[in-house]
């Protein structure tokens, strides 16, 4: 996923303090077909970003709706109606919006999976539920392993048919475990899964799905074999009235192909899952603190290898934090006279884990439990539940004449201060680290522009284009490295430029996009990005608060 064009990089001021109200505002938007026809009665949820609450509200019959009195936080809106889906976006990055902005949501009819299951001797199996389970997106930036699947119950006939499937890959299955707390328990449950055509996970054919298309005859010959057993106990404090959540998860794929759950009361003394297939799992224990905290175990790695496993133990503590402040620093340029600073509470700070071995240890929905945290009316901030590992900080705000110019942290250890875009930021266990300062400065260009192709050319798929700084004093300032998509029409945008001198270069995506360049250990990845940039000898200059039009760079 391309980043450059929200991240962005002075004598800091503190943030004012104030005791006025948060000034409400509303979202607006219309959800239409491919056609651009209105589409009634569709379930909209505008949810603020990290959050688990949302507003849910249905369009009008002009495919109308509006989500009033919202605080000035980041938003996410949604859209639901049987059989369809919402149109993805081509660049892969989240749907981020403010009050005050206007949404288009498009949405087209999903695909379909269809076929019957029937016994070893042909007889139709009835009521039982048949999944579909996306193993690979075909959508860039979107996480799917772990994510629910898509289930159906077959008819009398023993016939299925799941629709508003999004275009990916996927593997189908009949019976087997389920989550406790699902409305999809039948008599099949405590069976191993049976995958098309008639296999183990191992074998199971995958299928590939495009939106809109109906993929018929994916049947299943059940094979009825008995799964097996995971249980055990989650120690509490004494006296403790929390029950826990207890998430098992596959391991195949470094982290989870799947996810089920089932829960262990205050008053219970275990818990325990149901037809389970021979494999190593992950088994994890959560539970959430009213101050939004959750308390998580250890994952505990599972084998099941032709029997049950019983009388596990797990033991759950706190995951860390980091609290700091957003800070800005007003220019004193003529230029940016006037200019709309950022709203502390829509400034938004991330903590990414690095993508290493011990992470892949962790299942997946382990590090998103620390979600990213919006800046209360003051700008400070604090981001929870993060997992043992190592971080790097992402950054997005309001303001257009604003640039993210440093990210910094004191060390705990040392009491000094270290450029924390430099550095990975170690969090241990119950860690509670504090100094963190995100600098927001005043000043920032902006790039709007078109590419130039030589004659008779046409425009390369997965085109992006890179700024690199082109003063060698700042060669080894991340922050200023940029990167953003090239439409297929050749159109590109960046916002939020640092002002200074930049090479400017269109070459095809890189993978991972501009997150990789900005990684702390990325050394290599900008130092080769910036000697391509320069020897294409296209430079450019920003002054505080210019903005460029009509840019055309030559591929």
């Amino acid at each position: 996923m391309l980043l450059g064009s929200v991240f962005v990089l002075g004598q800091t001021s503190s943030p004012p303090a104030t005791d006025k109200p948060l000034k409400l505002g509303s979202i607006t938007g219309r959800v239409v077909n491919e056609s651009g026809q209105p589409l009634p009665n569709v379930r909209i949820s505008v949810r603020a970003f990290g959050s688990q609450r949302s507003e849910q509200l249905f369009t009008d019959s002009e495919g109308k709706f509006e989500a009033a009195n919202l605080e000035p936080v980041n938003y996410q809106v949604f859209g639901w109606l049987s059989a369809y889906i919402s149109m993805p976006r081509d660049d892969g990055a989240p749907n981020l919006y403010r009050i005050g902005d206007s949404v288009r949501i498009v949405m087209i009819k999903g695909g379909v999976i269809t076929g019957t299951v029937t016994t070893q001797s042909g007889d139709p199996v009835v009521g039982v539920h048949v999944r579909a389970r996306i193993v690979k997106s075909d959508q860039q930036g979107t996480l799917v392993v772990g994510a629910a699947p898509y289930e159906r119950m077959t008819d009398d006939r023993g016939v299925y048919r799941i629709y508003g499937l999004p275009s990916a890959t996927y593997v189908v299955s009949a019976g087997g475990a389920t989550d406790a707390n699902s409305s999809s328990w039948d008599a099949y449950n405590a069976d191993v899964p049976t995958y098309a055509p008639s296999s183990n996970r191992d074998t199971a054919s995958e299928i590939s799905v495009r939106a809109g298309e109906e993929i018929n005859n994916v049947d299943i010959r059940y094979r009825g074999e008995s799964g097996h057993v995971i249980s055990g106990t989650v120690n509490k404090p004494q006296d403790s009235p929390m029950g826990f959540g207890i998430n098992l998860t596959s391991a195949a794929d470094g982290g989870s192909e799947f996810n089920l759950s089932t829960f262990q009361a205050p008053e219970n003394r275990g818990f325990i899952f149901y037809g389970l297939d021979d494999g190593d799992y992950y088994l994890t224990a959560r539970t959430m603190l009213p101050g939004g905290e959750w308390i998580v175990s250890t994952p505990k790695q599972i084998k099941v290898n032709g029997a049950d496993v019983t009388g596990i133990e797990l033991t759950t503590q706190p995951l860390g934090s980091i609290s700091g402040q957003v800070v800005l620093e007003e220019s004193k340029a003529k230029e940016c006279t006037d200019k709309q600073p950022p709203v502390f509470t829509e400034t938004q700070v991330s903590a990414w884990h690095k993508e290493d071995e011990a992470a892949k240890r962790q299942p997946r929905f382990v590090w998103s439990l620390g979600a990213p945290a919006n800046a209360d009316v003051q700008g400070n901030i604090v981001l929870k539940n993060l997992a043992a590992g190592d971080y790097y900080f992402l950054t997005r705000f309001s303001g257009k004449s604003w640039y993210l110019q440093s990210i910094s942290l004191v060390s705990a250890t040392t009491k000094k201060t270290v450029d924390a875009t430099r550095v990975w930021t170690t969090v241990k266990g119950a860690d509670r680290i504090s100094g963190l300062k995100v600098t927001l400065a005043e000043g920032a260009g902006s790039l709007s522009g078109q590419i130039v192709l030589p004659e008779g050319e046409s425009m390369p798929e997965k085109l992006a284009v890179y700024l690199a700084p082109a003063e060698p004093e700042r060669a080894a300032e991340i922050l200023r490295f940029y990167g953003a998509p090239v439409s297929p029409e050749g159109k590109f945008s960046l916002n939020n430029l640092a002002p200074g001198r930049y090479w400017i270069l269109a070459i095809p995506a890189l993978e991972g996009g501009l997150a990789k360049v900005r990684l702390p250990d990325g050394t290599e990845t900008r130092a080769k990005l910036r000697r391509d940039a320069e020897a294409a000898k296209n430079e450019i200059e920003f002054k505080p608060c210019q903005k460029v039009l009509d840019y055309q760079l030559k591929y």
